[in-house]
């Protein structure tokens, strides 16, 4: 899948860049709206990341003349926290969907698959893993369909190990998934959150893998 970025800040930029790598997303990086009108035209996009205030203009005008002219291609619009106005805009102009800034990277990854499922046609299905049930698109958790609790972060630490189950995810990668655009976190502070995992999910649902990282069953 091939994703078009089209926000101006570097430091945020070069991490959701990174991050979408991670996740075997093949992405396209540009800073202003033209550079992204340009690279809609010449390749095939399956998803557009986009920011609103940009160098060139606002990120809604090109979100409007992709509309204006049939173009169906799934946009995600990133939107600050207090802009209600802008949330209702993007949904109004034809966004498939936004996340609010700061947002977690696996709420952004999971929308955005969310988001091209629904342009290919494709019923959004919740990961299942055994008696546990894990919706993205809800940000909800069931164990033996008993709704569970979840912080922000442990919802999205959850989604990181769920999204690769059966596979050791390395402790940096998570890190830099979760905490990305954040400073660095402190020492311990993905421990404390996997403990927390454990409490609720149970002892066995996460194992540490020692000097490497974690790894949920599937």
């Amino acid at each position: 899948m091939k994703i078009l970025l089209i926000e101006d800040d570097l430091d945020l930029g070069a991490a959701l860049q990174r991050a979408l790598d991670q996740a075997s997303l093949q992405s396209v990086w540009v800073r202003r709206l033209a550079d992204g009108a340009a690279c809609l035209q010449a390749n095939d996009t399956d998803c557009v990341l986009l920011d609103i205030n940009l160098p060139d203009g606002e990120g809604f005008t090109l979100l409007e003349q992709l509309r204006r002219h049939h173009n169906t291609v799934p946009v995600l619009v990133m939107i600050a926290r207090d802009a209600l106005d802008d949330r209702l805009r993007a949904l109004n102009g034809g966004a498939d969907d936004y996340v609010i800034k700061p947002f977690m990277v696996p709420e952004l990854i999971a929308r955005i698959h969310v988001a091209i499922r629904r342009s290919a046609g494709q019923a959004v299905t919740a990961w299942q893993l055994g008696p546990l049930v894990i919706d993205p698109q809800q940000q909800t958790v069931t164990l033996n369909s008993i709704p569970l609790p979840m912080t922000p972060r442990e919802f999205s630490i959850l989604c990181e190990l769920a999204r690769q189950a059966g596979r050791v995810v390395r402790r940096e990668a998570l890190v830099q998934r979760v905490w990305a655009g954040e400073d660095e976190p402190s020492a311990g502070a993905l421990e404390f959150q996997i403990h927390g995992l454990r409490r609720k999910l149970g002892a066995h649902a996460i194992r540490t893998v020692r000097g490497v990282g974690y790894l949920m069953p599937r």
